[in-house]
This record gives structure tokens, C-alpha cells and sequence, in this order.
């Protein structure tokens, strides 16, 4: 397939497209720089320009981007940043699709989003018939959706990837951890008793490039683990691998101190499962915890 992807700088695209190319796809990859390689094309979400004629020569297309939610602290000018990298480059794609004659759309956009759609769930089971929930990553997350509307009234597949907390040591979940689990100063956050709704990482790339060609399944995806486990869970697995103790919890006020307005979101639980791919009959590699995190930590 010609594939054409925003994001593919970024913790989960740089391995996305080196499995795509890996199998066989051509990638091209969109940039708000000139570009310097032959597989480089330039736009600007942030005014919607993108060249209609780039997107036609694409079989599918991929969207990533987005500002990450947990790499710095939340004042409201990052919130304006996480929203409107979001909204914006899935708004240029899915208005530039929409806009091509029929014969040359893209098959399929799978486009990124989060399980933060869920908001809070307590203890509560949720798969993709969940209605929205309530909190700012919920609020982000229906209006990133609905942005990718001009695509699916134009009768293009789309794909929404809710995705969970993807395992691996040079990012994500695990990264911020692994100093503080290796110093023996870490533990469970706040009550420990929130879900956290994790996947591995190679989960998540056979679970993307799965969707990518599954031309049965449209709309929201839980691209996450089948088997969530509680924040003190997943503490003590991960206590357990490295063979170190997490025996000091941080309490909800100091989390507040240290991350601002991310800290709610941290201390949110979410349980859900992935009913779609399931349903779809997708083989997880990682079915439970410990084996993710192995692959994570030792990939």
C-alpha cells in the first residue's frame, strides 16, 4: 500500500513506519518543514493547507499527530496545544479527503485517538458503545473525532484508534518510571486502586497495521491490552521485574504539586476492553502484563 502518515516523528510513528516498510508499504510522511528526503511532504495543519494532490496518491492514510499529553506540565496554554494539534491535523486531512473526486480518496484514514474518550470509570467495564465521558482529555477526545466526520460522510473507511498506555522503555508509561522504580523511591499513585488501560508496543503496531486492512471494521477501536490491572498491579509487576521495591506511594496532593492539571488524568481509572478487536478475532502477542512488560523492558 501507499501510505501517507502525520505523526511518523513521534514515539509510536518512528516504529510504525519502520513495520510498514518493513512489510512491504510505501511511506510517505508529512512534515511542517521543508522537506529534506524524496519521501517527505510539507503542510500546515495549523492554517489547513495541504496539497490535495499528495493525499491522492495515497491508498491510506495515518494520522498520529498530536502534542504529547504527559511531556510537560499542563498551564492552559498547553491545553490550547494538545487540543489543537489534534483537532487541526485530523480536520486538513479528513476536509482534504472529502474534497477529492471519488476516484481518487483514500481507502481507509485511521486516524489516533484515546481512551481518554472513556473519561472516569470507576470500576466499571466500557468497550466502544461507551458514550463519552466527562474531563478534559474526554472533551479533546470528542471533538478529535469528530473532526474526522468530512472523511466518513464522504464514504471513506475511518478507523479511530482509542488507544491505551503503549509499553516500551524509550517512551510513553514506562520512561518517567524507570528511574525512580530503579532507585527504589517509587510506588503505587494515590489510592492504586484506577485501571490502567495498557498495551505493548507490538501489540499496538500488528493492531494498527491489522486495522489498516481489515475493510470490515469502521469507527472507534480499543487499541489496548485484554487483561487492565489496577494502578497497584501493574506497581508491583513492574516492582517484581526489576527486582526492586516500590514500596513509597505518592499521594494525590503530590502528584497536583508535580504535574498541574495532568495529575487528575493520572489519577483517572479506565477500564476498557478492546470489544472490536476481539470481536475481530486479533491475536494479541501480550495477552497479560508480565509478558508486556518483559517485551518492553527487554525488547
Amino acid at each position: 500500500m501507499r501510505i501517507l502518515m502525520a505523526g511518523a516523528s513521534g514515539f509510536l510513528g518512528t516504529r510504525l513506519v519502520d513495520l510498514l516498510v518493513a512489510d512491504g508499504h510505501q511511506v510517505t510522511r508529512l512534515v511542517r518543514r521543508p522537506p529534506r528526503t524524496a519521501d517527505e511532504r510539507q503542510w500546515s495543519p495549523s492554517a489547513a493547507q495541504l496539497d490535495p494532490a499528495v493525499v491522492a496518491e495515497a491508498d491510506a492514510v495515518v494520522n498520529l499527530a498530536g502534542a504529547g499529553v504527559g511531556d510537560r506540565r499542563w498551564d492552559d496554554s498547553y491545553r490550547r496545544l494538545i487540543r489543537s494539534s489534534r483537532v487541526d491535523s485530523t480536520g486538513t486531512l479528513a476536509t482534504t479527503i472529502a474534497g477529492l473526486p471519488a476516484v481518487d480518496r483514500p481507502e481507509v484514514l485511521v486516524n489516533s485517538s484515546a481512551i481518554g474518550w472513556y473519561g472516569d470509570t470507576g470500576d466499571r467495564v466500557v468497550e466502544e458503545d461507551a458514550p463519552a465521558g466527562e474531563g478534559f482529555l474526554a472533551d479533546v477526545a470528542r471533538v478529535w473525532e469528530a473532526a474526522t466526520r468530512p472523511a466518513e460522510d464522504a464514504g471513506v473507511r475511518v478507523v479511530r484508534l482509542r488507544t491505551g498506555l503503549p509499553l516500551h522503555r524509550d517512551g510513553g508509561l514506562l520512561k518517567p518510571q524507570l528511574l525512580p522504580f530503579k532507585l527504589g523511591i517509587a510506588g503505587r499513585l494515590g489510592s492504586g486502586r484506577q485501571w490502567v488501560p495498557w498495551i505493548s508496543m507490538v501489540d499496538w503496531l500488528h493492531a494498527t497495521t491489522f486495522l489498516l486492512t481489515r475493510a470490515d471494521i469502521a469507527g472507534p477501536v480499543n487499541v489496548v491490552g485484554p487483561a487492565p490491572v489496577t494502578n497497584a498491579e501493574f506497581t508491583r509487576e513492574l516492582a517484581r521485574q526489576l527486582n526492586r521495591p516500590a514500596v513509597i506511594p505518592i499521594p494525590a496532593l503530590a502528584l497536583k504539586v508535580a504535574l498541574g492539571g495532568f495529575a487528575q488524568e493520572a489519577l483517572t481509572s479506565t477500564r476498557v476492553l478492546p470489544g472490536v478487536l476481539n470481536r475481530a478475532q486479533f491475536v494479541f502477542r501480550h495477552p497479560d502484563l508480565p509478558t508486556a512488560l518483559q517485551a518492553a523492558l527487554h525488547p
